[in-house]
């Protein structure tokens, strides 16, 4: 499949954040961190807020639950207009029924893995997920390094997902740039999850095309 953009508004300017969507509008999907500073230590926007970009973006939100009990809150996120919900593994009490829900509500669903978590605890139960994040950086803060040797469990979840029936996407989330971009889709990655390489630069719509234009020179660009 095509190689897909997801600028992430955890490094946009919060002040001026219509500005920043209005500015990656030529990306595949606007990545909405959610935080509630127990799962992470970090606290993020919330639902009112995710209801009102998902009316200004111009292309589909993926909202990504990095929060205790997604299991009650995932579910609002579709009906606040989310076309995808990401929630983790290692914060559901039911990942599999809740997988469900999110999809019966109507969305695509993700389930996202911290680093240490093994990529192999998913291999029996990709077909109920649209898509698998595999977190390249500790979770909770923008602008970290990839962590390199997560490349290698991206390749083994490619080569799992090749062996099972139905398009299921992987997405790195995390420390992904234009240095390192071939790196990761060459690993397998479909969508890359991108953040202080879009936001941190003078024109986001710019370092939006050039990463595009770095994907197309891999197999899949």
């Amino acid at each position: 499949m095509r190689i897909q953009i997801a600028p992430s508004i955890l490094s946009a300017d919060l002040v001026n954040l219509e500005r920043d969507i209005e500015a990656v509008s030529d990306a595949d999907w606007l990545h909405v961190d959610v935080m509630d500073g127990h799962f992470v230590p970090n606290l993020t926007l919330g639902l009112p807020t995710v209801k009102r970009i998902v009316k200004v973006s111009k292309i589909p939100v993926d909202v990504h639950l990095m929060i205790d009990d997604p299991d009650r809150w995932a579910p609002m996120y579709v009906e606040a207009g989310a076309a995808s919900v990401t929630f983790h593994l290692e914060a559901a009490l039911a990942p599999i029924r809740l997988a469900r829900e999110i999809r019966r509500l109507g969305a695509r669903v993700g389930v996202a893995l911290r680093p240490a978590t093994p990529v192999e605890s998913i291999f029996e139960y990709l077909p109920e997920f649209d898509m698998v994040v595999v977190m390249t950086v500790e979770p909770g803060f923008g602008g970290q390094p990839l962590l390199e040797t997560i490349l290698e469990k991206i390749r083994a979840l490619r080569k799992a997902i090749n062996s099972v029936d139905g398009e299921i996407w992987i997405a790195a989330d995390g420390g992904v740039t234009t240095d390192n971009i071939v790196e990761v889709i060459d690993a397998g990655a479909d969508v890359l999850v991108v953040g202080t390489a879009i936001f941190g630069k003078d024109n986001p719509g710019v370092e939006v095309a050039t990463l595009r234009q770095r994907a197309k020179g891999t197999p899949y660009g």
